[in-house]
């Protein structure tokens, strides 16, 4: 009875615990649901449906400081990409000035021409509207005629006139007619049984599989042009990475359901961008160390972990990305987003838009002018942040979403404050991410590759199209100039004029 006696003191504790714990667990849980159903149902972009009160810095200043000092005042979610600016000018834009154009011209009948007087009528002007024509591409048959020659007097041997390299020997693919796929299916997302069934209404007939092969051998012919660009990349000690899932299926020793990677670089000088692609079997960090070999300088990634091994070399410096770490921040206040008064996550978009704000102000500036601004103004901001930080991240659910995003932002708070380092730095990641995105576009057409050649084709190609576009060059057009003098290039100089920023369209008809 005694010893029964004395664990009653204990119980009501006991249950305490309980409870509290259990009230953690749901207030976990509601979380978990409210995200959830905001993903499903609530708008995928990140910015405050209150964004025109967001480009007062002032205001934003003083809104921040007051919910630093109460915890109880509106807070305003600022997205990272958006700064003050000015009001697009609304109308029609005008059609480009290269375009060609057809004069049609409407005159009054003959009979309109006569005034109410009995006068006739004198043209005193014309009054002129413009209007967008479109003509269906025309597909044409290019028949190459090789002169034969041969002697008379002895009979010797035939000598034939040599048919040019060919991007694809033996086959009846011409250089436009590569370009126009690619860009089609890589450029527009457009997959090659669409592409057969457009051609089959001009009576051509060309199977997805012929398609598809003269993809690969396109991919294989460009690879020294791409072994050039990532020797470009580089050299250049600025590097932005990121990947994503692709499906192959045909892939020895993998099920066809499981999942590969394509990964993408994106580097060099800012006049000279490139953009690389590349497809591996995994995710693993044996890639990025493979992708990162003998490269030195900045390397700026997310928080996958798999990169963290690459860039432990004394040669390599990490940054982190701004984006995700207010990305975490962004859900945390999304699952309270109904609440009146602003909470914690709200202090930390706020401080966080002003760094972007200040990104902005210096994207007119040069890189030495860049740094200066982020010495002065940048580093006293993130100093702000790191004391906020400090005082807050202990006083919220460590598996909450905001414990998550303050346990996040403090693990890896020295590579996010790299970038005020050098003004040649990124605050974030977005570069790598904007130039995965047509990739990722594309893969919800063609949704798979068949093969590793095929994904590793396709890999060679998206790089292409992509650093032409970087490059301002129109895709098309770049693509059929290297099908075309590719072939025929023997020596690294050759190879070097077919370089996005040296390539010269007017070296020939095409």
């Amino acid at each position: 009875m005694s010893a029964a006696t004395n664990t009653l003191p204990d119980e009501p504790e006991r249950l305490k615990q309980i409870i509290a714990q259990q009230a953690k667990r749901i207030a976990l849980l509601e979380e978990v649901v409210r995200l959830q159903q905001h993903k499903r149902f609530g708008a995928s972009s990140e910015k405050s449906p209150d964004q025109q009160e967001m480009f007062n810095e002032a205001e934003l200043t003083q809104a921040a400081e007051q919910v630093l000092a109460e915890q109880a005042s509106d807070a305003t979610s600022l997205s990272p990409d958006t700064v003050p600016g000015t009001a697009k000018r609304r109308g029609r834009k005008p059609l480009p000035a290269d375009l060609p154009r057809i004069r049609i011209e409407h005159d009054l009948p003959e009979a309109e021409k006569v005034c109410a007087c009995g006068c006739q009528r004198d043209c005193i002007g014309e009054e002129r509207s413009e209007q967008l024509d479109i003509v269906p591409a025309q597909v044409r048959v290019l028949v190459n005629v090789r002169k034969k020659y041969a002697c008379r007097h002895c009979e010797g041997e035939i000598a034939t006139a040599p048919l040019p390299a060919q991007p694809i020997p033996k086959s009846n693919a011409s250089a436009g007619l590569l370009a126009h796929i690619a860009v089609a299916k890589y450029q527009d997302a457009l997959p090659l049984y669409r592409q057969a069934g457009i051609l089959g209404r001009s009576d051509i007939e060309l199977p997805r599989n012929t398609l598809a092969h003269w993809m690969i051998k396109a991919g294989e012919l460009i690879q020294p042009l791409i072994n050039l660009l990532q020797d470009r990349l580089f050299d250049y000690p600025v590097l932005h990475c990121d990947e994503t899932t692709v499906q192959v299926l045909k892939e020895p020793g993998k099920e066809a359901r499981s999942q590969s990677y394509m990964w993408v670089r994106v580097g060099g000088p800012p006049t000279q961008p490139i953009k690389l692609f590349h497809y591996a079997d995994s995710r693993s960090g044996d890639v990025a160390r493979h992708l990162l070999a003998s490269y030195r300088g900045y390397v700026q990634t997310d928080d996958y972990a798999g990169y963290h091994g690459a860039c432990s070399d004394d040669n390599i410096t990490q940054l982190g990305c701004w984006a995700h770490a207010r990305r975490k921040f962004v859900e945390a206040h999304k699952v309270h987003a109904k609440q009146k008064k602003a909470g914690k996550a709200d202090v930390a978009i706020s401080m966080i838009a002003k760094l972007y704000a200040i990104e902005k102000r210096g994207l007119a500036y040069d890189a030495d002018e860049r740094y200066r601004l982020r010495q002065a103004e940048s580093i006293p901001q993130l100093d702000s942040l790191r004391e906020w930080l400090d005082k807050t991240r202990h006083t919220a659910l460590p598996k909450g979403l905001l414990g998550k995003a303050l346990a996040c932002l403090d693990k890896n708070w020295e590579k996010l404050t790299v970038y005020t380092q050098d003004g040649r730095l990124s605050i974030d990641n977005n570069l790598a991410e904007n130039a995965i995105r047509p990739f990722v576009v594309g893969r919800k057409n063609w949704l798979f590759s068949a093969t590793v050649s095929g994904a590793k084709s396709s890999a060679n190609l998206y790089s292409l199209i992509e650093t032409a576009k970087a490059n301002k060059l129109e895709p098309y057009a770049y693509l059929r100039k290297v099908f075309t003098d590719l072939p025929r290039a023997s020596t690294v100089n050759e190879l070097e004029r077919l370089l996005p920023w040296k390539v010269d369209f007017q070296d020939g008809v095409y």
